[in-house]
């Protein structure tokens, strides 16, 4: 059973490409979803906003960095007075940053892999927590990797973030779940999108793009899993494009 998302509420950060732009002109296109956006990339919020503001959505866009704490409190604050409520949480905001080996991966880079992919993650679910408990109800969606799954040389760090992410996303569902709080975890391949050319040693993926994964594919199975009606919890979501070799280690 599925509902539609019109006079709901979400939250979506990295909303300047791929798959979270990809989501948030879904939920607009669709169902005219209430938005709060998130980048520190202006441009691309802006450009998703007056996207989904064309579909008739009403668009928030917080041009704001993720691995600091006061942005989801000011995405909350935002939720509240604007519309009294919020209905999800879509963490997808992340980055490789950097992929080589080990000894090539320098401490201050560690730790921004670990903020972006890491912290961002738990300091956004422990801002609206309390938010979705006094409601009783919300959904969260929080973003992992193919690459908790499977091991690639050079991805050590970011695939250590993203595991953890994994870890934290089902321990936070059996924290939730007794308050009405659906928490979900997001398991996406590689697609070509905004990710490689923000990382450093991330070629183009080269493979047959007709078999690739592609941003609407992600959309329509957030989408999917957000229209589900109250008791209805997708906890993990796994998509791969037929064209990505994810045997691995």
């Amino acid at each position: 059973m599925s509902e539609s998302l019109k006079d709901k509420v979400a939250v979506i950060s990295a909303v300047g490409s791929g798959f979270a732009k990809a989501t948030a002109e879904l939920f607009a296109k669709k169902d005219q979803c209430n938005l709060v956006l998130v980048d520190i990339n202006e441009k691309g919020l802006e450009q998703t906003a007056k996207n989904c503001r064309d579909f008739g959505s009403k668009v928030i866009a917080l041009n704001k960095d993720v691995t600091k704490a006061d942005t989801f409190k000011a995405a909350l604050d935002e939720c509240v007075n604007n519309f009294g409520k919020v209905d999800f949480l879509i963490n997808y905001a992340g980055g490789a940053i950097r992929v080589a080996p080990i000894e090539e991966m320098d401490d201050d880079v560690n730790r921004k892999i670990i903020d972006l992919n890491l912290s961002s993650v738990i300091m956004s679910c422990r801002t609206f927590a309390p938010q979705f408990k006094n409601q009783g109800y919300g959904k969260i969606i929080n973003v992992s990797s193919a690459c908790d799954r499977r091991s690639w040389a050079g991805w050590s760090v970011y695939s250590a973030a993203k595991a953890a992410v994994n870890s934290f996303t089902r321990c936070l569902y059996t924290e939730l779940r007794p308050n009405g709080i659906c928490v979900m975890l997001l398991v996406p391949g590689g697609s070509n999108t905004g990710f490689q050319a923000a990382a450093e040693n991330v070629e183009k993926f080269e493979w047959d793009e007709e078999f690739a994964v592609r941003p609407e594919h992600f959309a329509d199975m957030v989408y999917t899993a957000c229209s589900l009606s109250k008791g209805g919890c997708a906890t993990e979501m796994v998509l791969y494009g037929l064209a990505q070799d994810v045997s691995g280690y």
